[in-house]
């Protein structure tokens, strides 16, 4: 099942993707599904339902982040060897973490905007997991029993921010629209291994990254494991899981960055993709 999110940005209401590729509307039937949002309980009422008679936005519409915000975005930095390599960072021992501001979480075909000043503004595509059940210190073997299932992420990066500034990770991941979102959010039973999925990002037409989850380091089992360990996930929280190789700053013989004006697009297999534009700040 694709859900996602449509309307005005602040209030989004909930639609499915039926078997088409039209969106239908999901609120009229919402008042009659129990328990908490994206929980097992929950998502399994909604996929006894069949979108083929919920109301088909005839126009469509607004898309706005594949969740409603987030309590915790947390990302994992240089999971992926060929990302580390890139950028001259050494392989983790552990996984890296470290928490995007949630004034960035943006929708997937928000645009992007690059700062006053900014010259380092980067990509990073990402399979992001959502999380549908309070995860605590949960082990390694149960950890996908609190997933709800899969997104895309854009982990938007300001690299002189990040690097240059201080030695904190943040100023550079935080920035607003820095953290594109969906379009859909994938239930996991449509997503049986995801280190099995091709990504993606193209700026301007042009092919950037071109990646697979069979190279992440650590997994999406050990990450959320791992995770639960230091924070409590809730439903709806997201784990963007790395990105590969790629990126603007890796790139020979010079870098590249994005400026005012470019289109991305990039996208997670069986997740859908996003379009953004850059804008200045």
């Amino acid at each position: 099942m694709k859900l996602l999110r449509y309307g005005k940005t602040g209030e989004e209401k909930w639609g499915v993707l039926d078997a088409n590729g039209q969106v239908r509307a999901l609120e009229d039937v919402l008042g009659h599904v129990t328990g908490e949002v994206l929980s097992p309980d929950w998502l399994a009422q909604l996929q006894k339902i069949d979108p083929n008679t919920l109301p088909d936005l005839k126009v469509t519409p607004q898309i706005g982040p594949a969740i409603p915000r987030p309590l915790n975005f947390v990302c994992i930095g240089l999971n992926y060897a060929d990302h580390a390599a890139e950028t001259g960072g050494k392989l983790p021992k552990e996984p890296i973490l470290f928490l995007k501001s949630l004034s960035a979480f943006s929708g997937p075909y928000d645009d992007i905007v690059i700062p006053p000043g900014s010259l380092k503004t980067d990509w990073e595509v990402e399979l992001g997991v959502v999380i549908g059940t309070k995860a605590s210190r949960v082990s390694e073997a149960e950890a996908l029993d609190y997933v709800a299932g899969y997104t895309a992420v854009n982990d938007v990066s300001e690299r002189e921010y990040q690097t240059q500034r201080g030695g904190t990770w943040d100023k550079g991941k935080g920035c607003d629209s820095f953290g594109p979102v969906g379009p859909y959010l994938v239930t996991k039973d449509e997503v049986p291994d995801p280190q099995n999925l091709a990504l993606w990002t193209e700026v301007d037409g042009v092919r950037m990254q071109d990646g697979t989850t069979a190279n992440m380091i650590f997994g999406v089992k050990n990450l959320v494991s791992y995770v639960s360990q230091f924070i409590t996930l809730y439903p709806g929280d997201i784990i963007a899981t790395g990105t590969p190789a790629g990126v603007g700053m890796g790139k020979k013989p010079e870098p590249v960055y994005l400026r005012p004006g470019q289109s991305l697009r990039l996208g997670v297999q069986g997740l859908g993709e996003q379009v953004c534009k850059t804008v200045g700040g």
